[in-house]
């Protein structure tokens, strides 16, 4: 049991860090001919574009995509509490655990894309096309951090500063929902 429901979840949540990634792409707008927007696309395309005929976009939020992250990790807790003991719940605290679970999928989603930036800025120095789409993403939250503190003997903290702030709000997801944000 413990293996299906590491498989399921793990799933579901890299789905859906897949999804909040396009979601984010668009909002940035990002270069979609850069061959991680086309993968991104490819591998979300096949479930969103019946959901675009029913669920119109809002402006630069993609809806449709938004809507299904939503429904999946609201229906992830119930599902691996069917797989573990047997038993199917049905709550409207359901609700409340999909948006925590994807408020915190969000902020890992941010999180992994700065440390992957900040690796990838040693080794490529810019020139793969991975990075260009990085730097598209990250920009606007490091952005207005490096006009406050800028670059130090040619060390860039904003990176830095980023992810202390996300693990700040982490701490306080932890404060404000204690023993329920340590299952998300």
């Amino acid at each position: 049991m413990l293996t299906l429901t590491f498989l399921v979840k793990t799933l579901i949540d890299l789905y859906v860090m897949v999804l909040l990634l396009r979601i984010w792409m668009q909002w940035s707008r990002c270069d979609f001919y850069n061959p991680l927007s086309q993968f991104i696309v490819k591998v979300t395309q096949p479930i969103l574009k019946p959901l675009r005929r029913i669920i119109p976009a809002i402006g630069p939020v993609d809806t449709a995509s938004l809507l299904l992250a939503f429904v999946l990790t609201t229906l992830k807790y119930p599902i691996l509490l069917l797989i573990q003991v047997g038993a199917l719940s049905v709550d409207p605290m359901n609700l409340l655990v999909g948006l925590l679970s994807l408020i915190k999928s969000a902020g890992y989603l941010v999180f992994w894309v700065i440390i992957i930036r900040s690796l990838m800025s040693w080794v490529s120095q810019g020139r793969s096309p991975i990075d260009y789409v990085l730097i598209q993403l990250t920009e606007p939250l490091m952005a207005p951090i490096r006009r406050i503190l800028p670059a130090m003997g040619g060390i860039d903290f904003s990176a830095m500063i980023v992810v202390l702030i996300l693990y700040m709000l982490n701490y306080l997801g932890m404060d404000l929902f204690p023993g329920l944000w340590y299952l998300l």
